[in-house]
């Protein structure tokens, strides 16, 4: 299987000079990454605005190896909320941060990740939005499950990310399907072993579907993230049978990929929320696409012939 090559290769010196330098890559990059700056992504939100589209904004980065490399992660979060706010977009775009950008890997990390995104989820709070926690790889998760707790004491609203190819995963559902709480399920897209996550694509998929029975058989707001359309329809049909109204929870897909399903589901009555993407440090973004779909990889492939 290629995905777990893919993922290895993600965290390679070699592999991320290679890539970069490579003559099709900023092709394929522009296909997932929204642009480099919030000058760019700020058109992005007004477009999906006027489809009826919601967006989640990721500042791309993760290999924080500085305390102010973390600060300057904070500042550009904050830098995206304040022109949210200007153009009073604040309610159509959420934000989704990797604590391991805070600073979550450093010494003192825990407190250090947490310190950093507090002003962020305050700053998001005042525009009228909210922040979600994506999850990273599994000896991350109990941390940023505690931050997520600590967050919602004064901010509610605070989401969360859990993935179904981890084994722990169905109990993290079932503790946090309370009320008021905002939880996203993907299937995950790290290298895991074994011993803690499934390897098998139909025992993730199982699990995808056992997990979103559970939030919406909850009481919390669920958030579906898959491009799968099986997944979708049956996501569909265990709204209908939890007895959940269509803005009682909501789609999310990748910026780039099946843009013209985002509009159809929005067009359907949905709520649809776009994971878009920006910033400078895309590598690790970008190869955990490729690792997810083999399409994505053929494509990137081609351009690299297609420019060589």
């Amino acid at each position: 299987m290629l995905g777990p090559v893919i993922l290895a290769a993600s965290r390679s010196d070699k592999m991320r000079r290679f890539i970069s330098a490579a003559p099709g890559t900023k092709q394929v990059v522009d296909r997932f990454i929204a642009g480099e700056t919030v000058d760019q992504v700020v058109p992005i939100v007004e477009d999906a605005a006027d489809k009826g589209l919601e967006v989640t904004l990721d500042v791309v980065g993760e290999d924080i190896t500085t305390p102010a490399q973390a600060e300057a992660a904070r500042d550009a979060y904050l830098e995206l909320i304040e022109r949210l706010k200007v153009l009073d977009l604040g309610p159509r775009a959420e934000m989704s941060v990797k604590l391991s950008m805070f600073g979550q890997a450093l010494e003192n990390g825990h407190e250090l990740a947490l310190a950093n995104v507090r002003p962020v989820v305050e700053a998001a709070a005042a525009i009228g939005t909210t922040v979600t926690l994506d999850a990273e790889d599994h000896t991350t998760l109990d941390s940023m499950f505690a931050i997520h707790e600590e967050l919602r004491k004064d901010f509610p609203q605070t989401g969360c990310v859990i993935q179904s190819y981890l084994f722990r995963t169905e109990d993290d559902a079932r503790r946090l399907a309370e009320v008021g709480s905002r939880v996203r399920i993907v299937k995950g897209a790290y290298k895991e072993p074994a011993s803690v996550a499934y390897q098998d694509k139909a025992e993730i998929d199982k699990a995808y579907v056992r997990i979103t029975r559970i939030l919406m058989e909850g009481e919390g707001y669920p958030m579906i993230g898959s491009h799968d359309p099986r997944l979708i329809a049956i996501a569909q049909e265990l709204g209908r049978q939890a007895g959940r109204k269509l803005d009682e929870y909501e789609f999310q897909m990748l910026y780039g990929i099946r843009s013209d399903e985002h509009v159809r589901l929005a067009a359907e009555g949905h709520r649809m929320r776009v994971y878009t993407a920006y910033g400078t440090d895309w590598y690790g973004y970008f190869m955990r696409r490729l690792a997810e779909k083999p399409a994505n990889l053929l494509f990137f492939g081609r351009s690299i012939l297609t420019k060589g």
